[in-house]
């Protein structure tokens, strides 16, 4: 009988809202029992360090590199996350020793594929040492080496929730992050996975530019205003949109000038609509339609972009919720999940998810003795 690990996932998104943490049991395949979950915000100083990161980043030409704020922002991250692990364990009654793994994504500051350059900032072997539980990390770079993209790395986990959920296939997730992903599920198939388009990193950057607010929350200025087509059709105009998957992009790919004149709910409304048909603008890549369209991550929360969504899907719209799951959790049970699969030897990406050329495995594990 496969062995079953007990697993802890971390995640910290292009968001930038905290850090993300999920208790999983899996044998990395099919197996899943949910745990504990929890999240743990960031402050606005530290998004604003964070954000000064990514500014740096732009400029990185090896993935080692650290210059400016990039050094400070990586100490951040790595004592964020053990902070918040610790907390974790103690608030749950976990032991240390209770807990076989720790799948650790860091926070990404860069993503240039077409460059061979993902860079996503955070110590694993530091986590390791500090809380004393085995943590693998750096789960995107055997990726790009293998000449995939370096994202998405959640279809995998996508895959099995489908497959012990009962539902009818192919379902269609679609995970809402500060960028946006989709994962089709078919029976028998590989999943077929690509980044869409923006998820809510320009609706974020709106709020914080117009209002000092990190975000839209519950949707309330676009709920209020009323969608430009104009301003639409030219956010929808990006090259992105006509290349075929696999594909991946990084958070700031995308100019918000079309709405920049546009009053703050106006645009608001106008970019959960660019976010929701760039989704759907996927569709016609597809082999197969699906049958129902699942939402998870922190957009599935924006009632706005769901609306947006489920006004122009030719399917049902559904969130994670609607399952039993936490929409919020899976990125983070997706890491606990990786990780497994990465200690394990398999396949975290494959050619249709990332471009890879070969189903390829990934990460490092740094022990914590």
């Amino acid at each position: 009988m496969p062995k079953i690990f007990r697993a802890i996932g971390a995640m910290s998104g292009t968001s930038m809202d905290g850090i993300d943490l999920a208790f999983l049991e899996t044998d990395g395949r099919q197996t899943l029992k949910f745990g504990p979950t929890a999240s743990y915000p960031f402050a606005e100083g530290e998004r604003a360090l964070l954000r000064a990161a990514m500014d740096a980043a732009k400029y990185l030409a090896r993935r080692e590199d650290r210059p400016g704020p990039l050094a400070e922002a990586e100490a951040l991250i790595t004592r964020r996350h053990v902070e918040a692990i610790e907390d974790f364990l103690a608030s749950e009654k976990i032991k240390p020793e209770a807990v076989d793994l720790v799948g650790f994504h860091g926070q990404t500051v860069a993503h240039r594929p077409e460059r061979g350059l993902t860079v996503q900032i955070g110590d694993g072997a530091a986590v390791a040492r500090a809380i004393g539980i085995d943590v693998a990390y750096d789960l995107r770079a055997a990726d790009l080496a293998a000449g995939g993209q370096g994202a998405p790395l959640v279809p995998v986990y996508h895959r099995a929730l489908a497959e012990v959920s009962g539902a009818v296939l192919p379902l269609l997730f679609v995970n809402i992050g500060g960028v946006a992903n989709m994962t089709h599920v078919a029976a028998g198939q590989d999943p077929i996975a690509c980044d869409t388009g923006p998820g809510n990193a320009l609706l974020d950057d709106l709020m914080l530019a117009r209002t000092g607010a990190a975000m839209d929350a519950d949707g309330a200025y676009a709920l209020s205003g009323k969608v430009d087509e104009g301003a639409l059709a030219a956010l929808m105009a990006h090259s992105y949109f006509s290349q075929r998957p696999p594909k991946s992009l990084d958070r700031n790919e995308f100019s918000s000038a079309p709405i920049a004149a546009l009053a703050t709910p106006d645009a608001a409304a106008t970019l959960a609509a660019f976010t929701a048909s760039g989704i759907l603008a996927h569709l016609k890549f597809l082999p197969e339609a699906p049958r129902m369209i699942v939402l998870c991550g922190g957009g599935a929360r924006n009632p706005a972009i769901v609306q947006a969504l489920a006004q122009r899907a030719p399917c049902p719209v559904r969130r994670a919720e609607d399952f039993g799951w936490d929409s919020q959790a899976i990125e983070a049970q997706a890491f606990a999940f990786l990780a497994v699969r990465s200690v394990k030897g398999l396949p975290l990406t494959f050619p249709t998810t990332t471009g890879a050329r070969e189903p390829t495995s990934g990460g490092v594990l740094a022990w914590a003795g």
